[in-house]
Parts: C-alpha cells; sequence; structure tokens
C-alpha cells in the first residue's frame, strides 16, 4: 500500500484539436502500480461545451493549474507533466507562474515556447476556430508517420476545432524558474541532433531549449503523434521519467 500511495502522478495532455481520449492508447500501457496518470482536456476542447470557441489559452493554464493544484494538496507533491504538440502553450504557461507545481516535464514532440511567440499570430481576428485540416495539408506540417488507417479515421472523427483565441494569444513568461523545472524531450518526427543544433543556433522553435539547466533527450522515431503510433514505447519513456523527476 505504501508504494500505491507515493507513487508519482502524471498528468498526460494532448495537443491541438484533441482531448484527453487521445491518451487512450498510452494509458493501456502506463502502469498503475507505478504511477497515477491522468489525461486532461483543455478548455476549448470539449466538443459539448457550448462556449468552446470563446476559451482563451488563460482559460486552459488556468484549467491546468487548478488541477495541479488539487493534485499538490491531496498527495503533498508536484506531478509531472506530459505536453505533446501544442500543449507546449498552456505547459510553458504553468512552468512559467508555477514552477512548483511540476517535478518535470516531458515535452512530447514539442518544447518550451519563447516569450511573446503565439502558435499563429497571424490568425484572423474574425475566424472562430480552426479545425483540423485536410491530412494532405497536415502532412506538410506535421509527419504523420506511423499513423493507421483507424488512427486516422479516429483522428478526424473525434478531432475539435481549437479556438482562435487561444493560436493567436502570445505566451508571456517572465520567470527564469521555469529553467529550473527538470526536462525530457522525446524527439519524434524530428531528431535530437536536430532539436539541439537548432537550439544552439537560436532557431525561434526551440530556442529556449539553450536556457533548460536539466535536460534529457531520448529519440522515438516515428511520427508527429507518437501515442498512436508508438504507444507502448512512449509510455516506457513517460514511466522512466518519473523515476527522474524530484
Amino acid at each position: 500500500m505504501t508504494v500505491l500511495k507515493n507513487r508519482p502522478t502524471i498528468v498526460l495532455i494532448a495537443g491541438h484539436w484533441l482531448g484527453a481520449w487521445a491518451w487512450d492508447d498510452v494509458l493501456e500501457h502506463l502502469d498503475p502500480t507505478r504511477s497515477r496518470a491522468i489525461a486532461i482536456t483543455l478548455p476549448g476542447l470539449d466538443e459539448d461545451d457550448p462556449s468552446r470557441a470563446t476559451r482563451t489559452l488563460d482559460d486552459q493554464a488556468s484549467a491546468l493549474r487548478d488541477l495541479l493544484t488539487r493534485l499538490h494538496v491531496s498527495d503533498g507533491q508536484p506531478a509531472m507533466i506530459v505536453a505533446h504538440s501544442g500543449a507546449n502553450a498552456p505547459a510553458s504557461l504553468i512552468l512559467d507562474s508555477h514552477p512548483e507545481l511540476v517535478s518535470r516535464v516531458v515535452w512530447v514532440d514539442s518544447g518550451p515556447m519563447a516569450p511573446g511567440s503565439a502558435f499563429a499570430p497571424d490568425f484572423p481576428e474574425d475566424a472562430t476556430e480552426l479545425p483540423l485540416p485536410p491530412f494532405d495539408i497536415l502532412a506538410r506540417q506535421a509527419s504523420l508517420d506511423g499513423l493507421s488507417t483507424e488512427a486516422l479515421d479516429r483522428f478526424r472523427a473525434r478531432a475539435v476545432p481549437e479556438p482562435g483565441p487561444v493560436v493567436r494569444q502570445s505566451v508571456e513568461l517572465a520567470n527564469d524558474a521555469r529553467h529550473t523545472v527538470p526536462t525530457t524531450m522525446v524527439c519524434c518526427s524530428i531528431s535530437s541532433s536536430q532539436v539541439l543544433e537548432m537550439a544552439r543556433g537560436g532557431h525561434p522553435m526551440f530556442a529556449e531549449v539553450a536556457n533548460l539547466e536539466t535536460l534529457d533527450v531520448i529519440d522515438l522515431p516515428t511520427g508527429h503523434w507518437p501515442m498512436w503510433s508508438r504507444a507502448g514505447d512512449l509510455a516506457e519513456v513517460i514511466q522512466s521519467a518519473t523515476s527522474h523527476s524530484s
């Protein structure tokens, strides 16, 4: 019983167009005796929310903060967060505002956002939401490698348009303590060597990586959605990261 009581908590946050359901395959592979895993659907990505399209990045960060605070109160320890793709925006805000609530962050084919950056700063103000593009267009932006026809069909059927305010809003960061949170980068569609090279070169996508004090990089070659293409292997990486969390 002591092992179960003291097991670390993992909070799983999927990227654009996705809810908690996106982690179902990974959850099947995580060992519940070693950790407690919670997948979250961010505000704006619940298809039953009538105000879905007006949700903001601040709303998403607040929901994540509230969950992490409740977890901290209940078990007295910070949680490990796993942020995939576009979930890096609310995760970066949390690392900036409440680094004490996070024991480790695992970026899944993603990374920390740079201060003042936004996913789509030029997204038209009169556009209320960003729907999942046709797959031939999406494939030019992110690798679909490893996804079965079944996975693609599920993606299309369950995807929820991303709220316009979320993709337009810039991420304002000011707390250097965010750089002290232990970090694991799981590199899938871009190799770790490429990521680190871009970080050293100051590439906007990975410039923040150069500021991290504790960084582990792991290559998991596949497409941009490893929670479907390599669910078991990703679960193993996530489970292993809990043992390195402080």
